[in-house]
């Protein structure tokens, strides 16, 4: 296999989904259940929220799953240069172990990074989820391009019987509002007391969020997975790539697709759509399974098109390189700021302050973590599952 040259393209992209998770969680650390899902008063706070649950919510996400694919075949292509180099000297002691193996390490790693975090910083982890899903896409790793394809197709359908259950499960309740993460039970309203009891409720509410999870983003994510598997397999970031240009000529229709119906996704959220339109309410959650792959792929477009023309900070690359540091960063410092063990702000902020507000806690993380990279050529989390993996 041809080896994959690594591209500050994708380190931008990683940024840019940085932003975009951390504008979205950052609702379900600063505010208390009953405002998450309520109506907003002000104009303020009503466009911010629509603006959040139109262009962010479930997008972002999707970037990042689909490097987290693209990376594998990296890891991959490593290992087997590496593997090359061995090969022809078997007596040599300590050679590296096999891809398999250092693999399944970095997912057991993962895995238990997302527990941490899931009960100490935020229940809304997606580490763990990701663990999972990358123990299922080992088997699919050797599928051809278009076979990576149909399953990346395959799972919208899934995801969107998945929306339906999940709209099912929660008809009962007086907002038409999906339960996201990390707003299970009454996690929310513990943020503003003592960082001994917020863990207890994160922990206590981590079971329900791991399975609205799983049935929400699950399938999305795993369709990314796939995606930017095969994307790797035909060097989707090389300058002039095939794959690059018939995105760059369908982004007007995905932006057809993708505007409206993420329009109606946030009319539903957003409380503007009545509850007792049962099915338009359904429908807006349901194609939400296409709403949001379509606009992702805008924007995946938009940001190597963005990393091409304009010199980004070395600092932070360096941040796009260690994003693991950087998401669980994000949430340290959301916890520190909002939690009552902390500046105590919980509850304070609207919608439109909490946006501002999410891209400059992102902003610090990403600093605060390029900088440490920066001496140290990697983050410290990054350090750490390259240990776990077998890495030294």
């Amino acid at each position: 296999m041809q080896a994959i040259k690594r591209s500050n393209e994708v380190d931008v992209i990683r940024m840019m989904a940085l932003l975009g998770i951390c504008v979205v969680n950052i609702h379900f650390m600063a505010l208390p259940v009953e405002e998450v899902f309520a109506k907003p008063a002000s104009a303020a706070d009503k466009m911010a929220a629509f603006l959040v649950e139109c262009l962010f919510q479930l997008k972002f996400f999707l970037l990042f799953s689909f490097i987290f694919g693209w990376g594998m075949a990296i890891q991959q292509r490593s290992s087997q240069a590496q593997k090359r180099l061995t090969d022809p000297a078997p007596e040599l002691p300590n050679q590296p172990p096999s891809f398999a193996r250092r693999y399944f390490r970095r997912m057991a790693g993962l895995a238990l990074l997302g527990a941490a975090h899931a009960i100490l910083v935020f229940s809304g982890d997606i580490l763990l989820l990701y663990a999972l899903l990358g123990c299922l896409l080992w088997l699919i790793k050797d599928f051809t391009v278009p076979r990576l394809l149909q399953v990346a197709g395959w799972m919208v359908p899934l995801s969107m019987l998945c929306l339906t259950l999940l709209a099912v499960l929660f008809a009962d309740m007086a907002n038409p509002k999906l339960p996201l993460p990390g707003v299970i039970g009454s996690e929310a309203s513990g943020l503003g007391g003592s960082f001994i009891a917020a863990t207890q409720l994160r922990i206590a509410d981590w079971p329900a969020t791991l399975g609205i999870l799983l049935l929400l983003q699950g399938p999305l994510a795993f369709a990314a997975f796939a995606a930017g598997l095969a994307a790797a397999k035909t060097d989707f970031f090389a300058h002039g790539s095939s794959g690059y240009r018939w995105l760059g000529k369908r982004c007007p229709l995905l932006l057809a697709i993708a505007l409206p119906l993420n329009a109606w996704y946030a009319a539903v959220m957003g409380g503007l759509i009545a509850p007792s339109n049962e099915w338009l309410s359904l429908g807006g959650l349901v194609l939400a399974a296409v709403a949001a792959p379509a606009l992702s792929l805008v924007y995946l477009w938009l940001f190597i098109w963005v990393a091409r023309v304009i010199t980004v900070p070395q600092l932070l690359v360096w941040a796009g390189k260690n994003t693991l540091s950087c998401y669980v960063l994000q949430g340290v410092i959301a916890g520190w700021v909002f939690g009552g063990y902390g500046l105590g702000l919980f509850g304070h902020f609207g919608q439109w302050m909490l946006l501002w507000l999410a891209l400059g806690i992102a902003l610090v993380s990403m600093l605060l973590v390029g900088l440490y990279a920066g001496k140290f050529s990697r983050g410290p989390l990054e350090q750490l599952l390259r240990r776990m993996s077998g890495y030294f």
